[in-house]
């Protein structure tokens, strides 16, 4: 007969626990001292019990994540070289950003699609060319990341017309699957806190469902940037699987564990002592495993200054191999699975997230309020808090506002454009900005060289 060890213990109720930390404050406030909000209005306690746990259950991946290898096509025959060599070296999937419509067959030769999870994320809109495109690859393996809401947001035009681009769309959803991509990275890297990157891409997506109905639901898949809120953000992956669920329950959907698609961000990256960049990576693409994401593709190291090269691509992917391998989280999907901080934090993002949709539908709808500006001013108001904090050294950044090297010098490395530029081609509305917390203190550390 076994005997388990916890057993010999009695239980101890959460009101004792609290009632030991008081006797222990020797009189100063529990809640004062111990409780502290995040910028979400999250509250984090000091310890937490089986009390705080959910019992929701979250409709996570069968199979562990994919690794994936992001390519900028430039050149048909080069995408095509470096693609095969990263599937030898590791990546089990394949993400190919076209800025225009290329030589398709040139480009993916040779890839298996059958068994090779390929994204293709679009920087322009042609249903000819993606109709072509999917005839062609003839797999439900293929994603097409098609988003004309996302567009919108970002550049502040259609990539046509309201008109023509829903027509576009609606000839592609005639004969293709999995073509349609919500990208909720750009609220991230814009400054979104994390509730509001949870509402802003259940809302997002509500508008594809609303125009077309809910048959389109099965062909809807996420991309989000993680950040390095380590455990919040393994919550939030966890927290919009369950409000996807309860969205499609809405519409009597059968929930479809949908497809979420990871990367780290942006914002944190840094161009000085960018060598950190590797350990901020690493740190977020745990999070995305232990949130359960399906598809990983991790930023290079040197990404803040200059284009893609072998050398920072190798790293990148060699980091996801070690997480996969080496850390043994090759099926981690589950493992975050009765974390009582975990399940209670998943909880509270839930419902505060749940709340600013709902104010979001009662004030006409995602698009309504993109149109007006409501959606990039909550954004910037976000976004300047988190500014303030990094520059008053509330929120930290190693090597650039606190541990400077004075003697790193990036001004003869730097070989591509790194900070945000004033567009000055008109705009329908507002666009949304994507932008690094460093940028001005790293345009002054440049300007002193």
């Amino acid at each position: 007969m076994k005997k388990y060890l916890f057993n010999e213990f009695e239980t101890v109720s959460p009101q004792a626990w609290k009632t030991k930390i008081q006797v222990d404050l020797k009189g100063a406030d529990y809640n004062d001292s111990l409780l502290w909000k995040t910028n979400e209005g999250i509250t984090v306690k000091p310890f937490y019990t089986k009390e705080d746990r959910t019992f929701e259950q979250i409709s996570l991946p069968e199979k562990g994540f994919e690794i994936c290898q992001t390519i900028e096509v430039k050149n048909e025959i080069e995408a095509n070289t470096f693609a095969l060599k990263s599937l030898q070296r590791g990546a089990n999937s394949l993400e190919f950003t076209l800025e225009n419509p290329i030589d398709y067959k040139t480009l993916l030769k040779d890839i298996n699609f059958k068994e090779i999870k390929t994204f293709f994320n679009f920087k322009f809109l042609s249903s000819k060319f993606i109709l072509e495109l999917s005839e062609f690859t003839n797999s439900s393996n293929c994603y097409f990341n098609i988003d004309i809401i996302g567009n919108l947001g970002t550049t502040g035009n259609w990539y046509n017309n309201l008109k023509t681009d829903h027509l576009e769309l609606e000839n592609v959803s005639k004969n293709v699957k999995n073509f349609l991509g919500v990208n909720a990275s750009i609220y991230q890297n814009a400054g979104a806190n994390i509730t509001q990157q949870l509402a802003y891409a259940l809302a997002h997506a509500n508008e594809y469902l609303n125009h077309f109905g809910k048959e389109i639901a099965k062909h809807i898949h996420f991309n989000f940037s993680i950040g390095n809120n380590y455990f919040f953000e393994i919550a939030k992956l966890r927290a919009f699987r369950i409000l996807w669920a309860s969205l499609l329950k809405e519409y009597e959907i059968e929930e479809n564990n949908t497809q979420i698609f990871s990367q780290p961000s942006l914002r944190n990256k840094t161009l000085y002592d960018y060598n950190v960049n590797m350990l901020r990576t690493t740190s977020e693409c745990m999070s995305a495993i232990l949130g359960g994401s399906n598809v990983i593709s991790n930023q290079t190291y040197n990404k803040t200054f200059q284009p893609s090269d072998e050398f920072g691509e190798r790293i990148s992917r060699n980091q996801l191999l070690i997480l996969q391998q080496e850390s043994e989280l090759k099926e981690a999907q589950n493992i975050a699975d009765g974390s009582y901080f975990i399940e209670d934090t998943t909880k509270q993002l839930v419902n505060k997230a749940l709340e600013i949709f709902k104010q979001i539908e009662k004030g006409g709808g995602f698009l309504k309020q993109l149109k007006e500006g409501t959606i990039q001013k909550k954004i910037k108001e976000s976004a300047n808090k988190e500014q303030e904090q990094f520059n008053n050294d509330e929120l930290v950044l190693l090597g650039t506002n606190k541990i400077q090297n004075p003697k790193d010098r990036m001004k003869d490395k730097l070989n591509t454009p790194i900070f945000v530029k004033i567009r000055k081609e008109k705009t329908l509305i507002e666009p949304i900005i994507e932008k690094r917390l460093a940028e001005e203190l790293e345009q002054k550390r440049l300007k002193d060289e």
